[in-house]
């Protein structure tokens, strides 16, 4: 029986003095929807900490367009730090919303953020801290329907197993969609498994249960996933993609938060989707076509949410903002509107070859922080096999420019183990930084009081599905360990500072990332052996994954590190973002042959297939060139 709706805060009040940060348990922010009436009742649930998901735009485009429908409300949802979720359960105090403190074991629908691959035994953690049960099949008639969406949703089949249905692509559409329907069809008093198969007949959608795991010669040992006998489900689930970024709400982040988040700033999303096609990238391919939201509006939003929410940044959000045919105009207006408020307006990070002049001087406005770019490869043969599409040329303009327009400090990120990779290419990644270093004191000049730095980080390749890099397998951890050694010993100067990832967090995200619906197994064993919070690096133990491997009986060092033939049949298959596999195929061709490929939003198509699959084109609202 399903929890009743009810506040049980009084009963979570008592703990606040016990906890760190109690304020992430405080409801009532400047902004949130108070009304929560419905009848029909949603959470959303980021699962992570309140100052990390809270920022999360996506959450807030699922907050907004739910509430705005007639009888629904949509409560937030966040997972306690792990001294306040073992209080809870010492004092059998269930996960609870923001909003209402209820239940969320009470709430119709329940929707978890795939934020990332590190994040799925947070998912455990959350549901059993909840009181619902972790698999969908063990779910009663009057369990809530749990719902996935989100940006790691493209090899699902290892969380799966957690999940009724995961909406694949664009959510504002879709999930108002699929929340109709539930409270439609429970209201005529259908049954959990008639829902189900409606809900596998919306656009976008995929529900587990109506699959098997097929296993044969043509596929990996974890199989594939085919509709079921009868349960006319379709054999590929393509996303949803919203043709007309203009017509969503260009400012859905509406709540002031009380306590420091980690983006703790306006967000303003300026473009949807990324046609740069670089092969290691998955949010490259998965968020096609490339979809501009027009000027004016991004200009109008971010001057109303200043106003509203008093926040001194806004940045101006999407996976390569310099890359919007008005960027430049944009940042030109908002400086000149908003420099004598003190107000800094910010892009996460700069594309290289789109850093020119102008640029330069319009990022940051009046206040110079630092700035961000990602060559990713030490060499240009290897950013050619990952279509980079950077040259040395534009590394060393950009820094000019920024150093010549007030900029002191520089961030640089590359990758190590990418296909293809030697050791001249790890010994080239710290000569890059030695040269923009010595373009800094060329320009500033040097000494400490020029206050000239370059800062390196390097993360670890982990092949991601549905890129042209899905076949290849990652390095053995002595290999990582060695390169990394080499990078630390090619760099000999103390303004350059140089951080990596930990090789260890990497595999383990390899091996989510390319394992099937079987790795179930392995997550929910790594949660029973205490893992959750592992995307924090003091929370994370390799250890404990390394038992609960062995307990399975999975070797996480041959997953990762196996290569894939390109004809093979993959888990993740029946989901598609549109892109066909022919394109991929014939990208990781290319890769080999150091060839690299334009961006059809400056050239002509390349033929990857998700407009016409999808019916969608891309839209822009200026003029894209090749820079």
């Amino acid at each position: 029986m399903r929890l009743p709706r009810q506040d049980w805060y009084p009963r979570l009040e008592p703990l606040l003095g016990r906890v760190e940060k109690p304020s992430r348990y405080l409801d009532h922010e400047w902004g949130a929807v108070e009304s929560q009436d419905g009848p029909f009742h949603a959470c959303m649930i980021y699962p992570d900490v309140y100052d990390v998901g809270q920022p999360n735009l996506g959450i807030a485009i699922l907050y907004q367009a739910i509430n705005r429908q007639e009888g629904m409300s949509c409560e937030r949802g966040f997972l306690p730090w792990v001294d306040m979720a073992d209080l809870m359960r010492e004092e059998g105090i269930p996960l609870l919303s923001l909003e209402t403190s209820s239940p969320v074991a009470s709430f119709d629908v329940v929707g978890f953020t795939l934020a990332h691959e590190m994040a799925c035994t947070n998912i455990v953690e959350a549901l059993d801290l909840a009181g619902i049960p972790l698999r969908a099949e063990e779910r009663s008639e009057d369990d809530p329907v749990v719902f996935a969406g989100g940006p790691s949703v493209w090899n699902s089949e290892p969380v799966s197993p957690m999940f009724d249905a995961i909406l694949l692509g664009d959510g504002e559409e879709g999930l108002v969609e699929m929340c109709s329907l539930v409270r439609d069809l429970r209201g005529r008093g259908a049954s959990r498994s008639e829902i189900l198969a409606a809900l596998a007949r919306l656009d976008g959608v995929y529900v587990p249960s109506l699959y098997q795991v097929e296993v044969g010669p043509t596929t990996t040992r974890w199989g594939k996933a085919v509709p079921k006998p009868g349960s006319g489900a379709p054999r590929v689930v393509r996303k949803r993609c919203i043709p007309d970024l203009s017509a969503t709400d260009p400012l859905p982040q509406k709540i002031v938060p009380y306590v420091g988040l980690v983006q703790d700033r306006l967000a303003v999303e300026v473009l949807r989707g990324c046609a740069r096609g670089c092969r290691f990238c998955q949010a490259g391919i998965t968020y096609r076509p490339v979809r501009e939201r027009p000027a004016e509006q991004v200009v109008r939003a971010a001057e109303e949410g200043l106003a509203r929410m008093g926040y001194d940044e806004v940045s101006l959000t999407s996976l390569s903002t310099t890359d919007h045919s008005q960027c430049a105009g944009m940042l030109h207006r908002l400086n000149a509107d908003l420099s004598l408020q003190g107000v800094r307006v910010s892009i996460p990070s700069q594309r290289l070859d789109s850093f020119g002049v102008q640029m330069a001087q319009e990022v940051g406005g009046s206040k110079k922080g630092g700035l961000t770019f990602a060559p990713e490869a030490g060499t240009q043969r290897l950013r050619d096999v990952i279509n980079k599409n950077v040259t040395e040329d534009d590394i060393e303009a950009a820094a000019r420019n920024a150093f010549e327009r007030g900029w002191r400090r520089m961030k640089l990120y590359f990758m190590i183990g990418l296909p293809t990779e030697t050791d001249e290419d790890i010994v080239a990644i710290p000569e890059v930084a030695q040269r923009v270093l010595d373009i800094g004191r060329e320009v500033v000049g040097r000494g400490r009081k020029s206050g000239v730095s370059v800062s390196i980080s390097v993360a670890v390749f982990v092949p991601k599905a549905h890129t042209p890099f899905q076949w290849a397998p990652q390095l053995e951890l002595s290999e990582v360990r060695r390169r990394q050694a080499l990078l630390l010993s090619s760099t000999h100067d103390r303004d350059i500072r140089v951080s990596y990832h930990d090789a260890e967090v990497s595999l383990v995200e390899a091996v989510l990332s390319k394992v099937g619906r079987g790795g179930f197994d392995l997550i929910l064993e790594a949660w029973r052996h205490g893992c959750r919070f592992d995307a924090w690096t003091d929370q994370f133990d390799f250890s404990r994954w390394e038992e609960a491997a062995r307990a399975v009986g999975i070797d996480m060092v041959d997953v990762a590190s196996a290569p894939l033939s390109l004809d093979v049949e993959l888990p993740w298959e029946h989901t598609s973002p549109g892109v066909s596999k022919g394109f991929l195929q014939r990208e990781w061709r290319r890769a080999a042959q150091g060839v690299t490929t334009p961006d059809c939003t400056m050239t002509s198509c390349t033929g990857c297939g998700v407009c016409p699959t999808l019916g969608v084109d891309n839209v822009i609202w200026g003029d894209r060139h090749a820079r």
